[in-house]
């Protein structure tokens, strides 16, 4: 749900912003030349794009273009163009704006990527490490819950110990998602209905599961989130699967 919110105050950031600037920039049509007219509402592509989304950038791109037409192009207020050279830059500040457009967006995701990524090591090794020298299996088994209901955004998770009571949806190791009686493809689909279990098993030694409940009409996680989770459960089955005096 925040996700779909974002996405539409992105869209329409990316309608409202370029349409703003040319309104901003009427005044100034005299002195200003429609090139630099044009770059300045690239400008506002290249923000709304870096902020958002490609699809917000796609429609700021053409949401410059058009504003440029109606507003700073003869005849002003409409979008008919007389002169051969304003048609060309109409065509290259859409052309332009898009081309930008998409890489401030691709340059914002591999930014993305890069701090999920660090944030991912960071929860596996504070785990493991808590796990490794951790007295208390019981604080591990809370810290983990804690942290998959962070990676995965989930409404609430619990831990049952040593119990495989039903047959709920299950977050298998290489990080699909089980559904009996059905092939379910989670990146399409979403989460399941209900429940999903997440086993903690190491060396064959099954220690429990957490029993994961996702936020309603949530979007899945990525594939590399629900890895982590995995790891996660993995570290949470080595602590009880330790006795006592090697952890200590």
């Amino acid at each position: 749900m925040r996700s779909g919110l974002r996405v539409t105050a992105a869209v329409l950031a990316g309608v409202l912003a370029p349409l703003l600037l040319a309104l901003a920039l009427i005044p100034f049509r005299t002195s200003v030349t429609h090139t630099n007219a044009a770059l300045l509402l690239v400008v506002a592509v290249v923000a709304v794009a870096a902020l958002g989304s490609r699809l917000a950038g796609a429609v700021a791109a053409l949401s410059a273009a058009a504003w440029f037409d109606f507003f700073h192009t003869e005849p002003y207020q409409s979008f008919h163009i007389q002169d051969r050279a304003d048609i060309e830059t109409a065509v290259l500040l859409l052309a332009v704006g898009l081309i930008v457009s998409q890489l401030a967006a691709r340059a914002r995701t591999f930014k993305w990527v890069a701090v999920t990524d660090a944030s991912h090591l960071e929860r596996l090794h504070g785990t493991t490490r808590m796990a490794r020298f951790s007295n208390s299996a019981d604080d591990v088994v809370h810290r983990v819950r804690q942290e998959l209901i962070e990676v995965l955004e989930l409404r609430a998770c619990r831990f049952e110990y040593g119990t495989l009571i039903g047959r709920p949806p299950r977050l298998d190791p290489d990080g699909s998602v089980y559904v009996p009686g059905w092939i379910w493809d989670v990146d399409r689909q979403g989460w399941p209905d209900g429940e999903i279990e997440l086993r903690a098993t190491v060396h064959g030694h099954y220690q429990g599961r957490f029993m994961m409940t996702p936020e309603p009409g949530a979007a899945p996680p990525p594939l590399e989130a629900r890895l982590v989770a995995v790891d996660l459960a993995a570290q949470a089955a080595a602590a009880l699967d330790l006795p006592a005096p090697e952890r200590s």
